[in-house]
């Protein structure tokens, strides 16, 4: 079905590639007037100049410059948070600055994202917030994903709340849960490791399903929470993972 979001403006962060770029993308070609955001100007400006998609060079933790976009984008109905970093280690592991700058990151620039945008969507009654966790989260672990997992379990928390709180005003906010999605970062870091054949193996071996996702698996649900065929869902953490949890 096409078209399904004709007549709503989407802002989607993180988008410059991988599930936020296709995300993105989806929204367009569902007929969405989109603002595809990214703090890389060279990745989101590689797609958008050519796609007629409206992009904003833009650091999504950064408060005052996220109300400015929400003064400017006001008539804003769907918001897709994909802005995400995945910290690698156990608690052992990890420094107590990684887990502020992924809380900033991970959780942070959602929170500014929806107080920001929140308001007027509150007066239309009116809106669809979609939130990027992870399967790794409060669903699952992961080895070596302490910071990853206790952010993104956050993130899930944070989708919760905002749902129960505003469920009354015609808001909608979910959470998407990914298993491993093939992406730039992925591939990044599979090259850092001393064997990236077999850290792409390992991967893959996650998911019974045999395959890592692509990001236009994990936009095709956006789209469908984004648009007016999912009125009765909220809160929910819609879990596309290649049967990585079972």
């Amino acid at each position: 079905m096409a078209n399904r979001l004709i007549g709503k403006t989407c802002i989607v962060t993180g988008a410059g590639q991988g599930i936020g770029r296709a995300i993105a993308e989806a929204c367009h070609a569902e007929g969405g007037v989109v603002i595809a955001i990214d703090m890389h100007p060279e990745p989101l400006n590689e797609w958008t100049a050519a796609s007629g998609v409206q992009s904003v060079v833009m650091d999504v933790t950064d408060q005052s410059a996220v109300l400015s976009l929400a003064e400017k984008y006001d008539e804003t109905s769907v918001l897709i948070n994909c802005v995400g970093v995945v910290a690698v280690g156990s608690i052992l592991e990890s420094h107590a600055s990684e887990l502020e700058r992924s809380f900033r990151i991970n959780v942070g620039s959602m929170a500014n994202m929806i107080q920001a945008f929140l308001p007027a969507m509150r007066t239309r009654k009116h809106g669809s917030i979609i939130n990027i966790a992870s399967v790794v989260s409060s669903i699952k672990a992961a080895p070596d994903r302490f910071v990853y997992t206790t952010t993104k379990a956050a993130v899930i928390g944070l989708t919760k709340s905002v749902a129960m709180d505003f469920i009354k005003d015609g808001i909608r906010c979910n959470a998407i849960c990914p298993g491993t999605v093939e992406s730039p970062s992925l591939h990044q870091r599979m090259a850092d490791q001393p064997d990236p054949k077999a850290a792409l193996d390992a991967f893959v071996a996650r998911q019974p399903m045999g395959r890592i996702g692509t990001p236009e698996e994990i936009a095709n649900i956006s789209v469908l929470l984004a648009s007016d065929e999912a009125p009765f869902m909220s809160g929910t953490t819609l879990v596309i993972d290649g049967g990585m949890s079972l």
